[in-house]
């Protein structure tokens, strides 16, 4: 007796077209996003900038927009693998409504509302607000690096630029001058009306080259001018101790140090170190609320410290919210005299690390080394009384997770866009996202 399975025919007709409702079970994410995205965010923004109405009707930028957080929420960041998706996937069918953008219109919808959409992140975690996930108990401030679409083996120093420069100088004189006696000797061999004369793509690359180090070379010349005018100052961050009393600062330089570099891909991003090496890339920084890991501000930098961050992260938290949280946590990278004068101007019970820990240890390691009469010093002796039931504790279980689902879990790893400003844009959607499925997995 044979078995008796299903039917399997695949040139069988629907009779009734399906539903998107139908093509993902019911309380699946690309749901939660769409219907987030259609009745509970303002658009308006966004929809106030189509006024054209000639032309081809465009996609609703409110599916453009559902397409661009659910993607981001599954990980896909490269519009090309986005428009993959909408062909390919049915969660990305049931978002879109079965549409299938291409590529080069989502590239073109998030470079024309990047800001727009950045706006979004305030509302989104209103909505986090009234779901009960945030509470401003405990707050937690950190940073991590991410790579700049950029390779820092395309970034050169003001050293290198200085004796780049004359050789190639020299180097395509040498060639205009060979093509010159080649054109010449050409000329009395087959006669000046014949073609020949061009000059070599190579010797063109060269001269573009020599350009673009002459414009990366003012640039840095111009940052060392500009910074000459101001006196620098040494920060407790640098490499005296917290508290000890800095040597008085070195006049500024008006001429860039040779070991000043600059990309030519993306001169905004810097060489930063992580714990794997060095990279090309920008400091992301985020406050997460610790009762249930939502983002509550966000921002971005390109200087490799964080220390500059920490009142401005709070400030901001404060602005989204409308209030300072009860207590907040960061680690050494943030600790400064004006930070924590900064935090005590402030209503929060501050918790920052004076300095790197030993394991198990919740004493700073050059705590011998602080001014006993300062603020960092106050500070030690707050995380000391304490032990191991301090506040602090909470920061590494806090922020740090979230860095990992945003990087390992979602895998971004690199930004896609270029340039200071953008990329503060594209990490403010990368938390918006962060927040949705925070948002999607309590709703669900």
């Amino acid at each position: 007796m044979s078995k008796t399975f299903r039917p399997w025919d695949i040139d069988q007709v629907w009779l009734l077209p399906p539903s998107v409702q139908d093509l993902v079970p019911a309380g699946h994410v690309a749901h939660f996003v769409r219907d987030t995205v259609r009745n509970g965010l303002d658009l308006s923004a966004i929809m106030a900038s189509y006024e054209e109405e000639r032309g081809y009707p465009p996609y609703h930028p409110g599916m453009m927009t559902a397409l661009l957080l659910y993607a981001y929420s599954q990980g896909l960041y490269s519009s090309r693998r986005i428009a993959k998706a909408c062909e390919e996937r049915l969660d990305f069918a049931a978002v879109t409504g079965l549409q299938r953008p291409d590529f080069r219109t989502v590239s073109d919808f998030r470079k024309r509302h990047l800001m727009r959409l950045a706006g979004l992140f305030v509302q989104v975690l209103q909505l986090c607000r009234a779901a009960g996930l945030v509470k401003l108990g405990h707050v937690a401030l950190d940073g991590t690096k991410i790579k700049a679409n950029a390779s820092k083996h395309k970034a050169m120093s003001y050293g290198r630029m200085k004796t780049g420069e004359p050789k190639l100088v020299a180097e395509i004189h040498r060639w205009l001058t060979q093509a010159a006696q080649a054109d010449t000797a050409e000329d009395r061999e087959h006669g000046a009306a014949r073609r020949g004369d061009e000059m070599p793509d190579w010797v063109a690359n060269k001269q573009q080259r020599l350009e673009r180090i002459r414009a990366a070379k003012a640039a840095l010349e111009a940052e060392a001018t500009a910074a000459s005018a101001t006196p620098r100052k040494k920060t407790d961050g640098g490499g005296e101790p917290p508290g000890r009393a800095a040597p008085p600062p070195a006049p500024a330089k008006a001429v860039p140090d040779d070991k000043a570099q600059r990309n030519f891909t993306d001169p905004e991003s810097r060489i930063m170190k992580t714990k794997d090496g060095f990279i090309q890339g920008y400091n992301a920084q985020a406050a997460v609320d610790a009762e249930q890991q939502i983002i509550l501000a966000c921002g971005l930098t390109n200087s490799g410290s964080d220390q500059a961050q920490l009142i401005p992260m709070l400030d901001a938290v404060a602005a989204a919210t409308g209030t300072y949280p009860l207590e907040t946590s960061a680690d050494a990278g943030y600790c400064s005299e004006a930070n924590l004068a900064g935090l005590a101007a402030r209503p929060v019970n501050a918790y920052v690390a004076t300095g790197r820990q030993k394991h198990g240890s919740p004493a700073a390691v050059n705590e011998r080394r602080i001014k006993p009469d300062s603020l960092i010093a106050a500070m030690a002796r707050k995380l000391k009384r304490a032990g191991r039931r301090s506040r602090y504790r909470l920061r590494k279980q806090v922020v740090e997770p979230v860095f990992g689902q945003i990087k390992q879990a979602r895998g971004f790893r690199q930004f896609l866009l270029r340039g200071l400003d953008k990329v503060t844009h594209e990490w403010t959607l990368v938390c918006i996202a962060h927040n949705l499925t925070k948002l999607a997995g309590a709703a669900i």
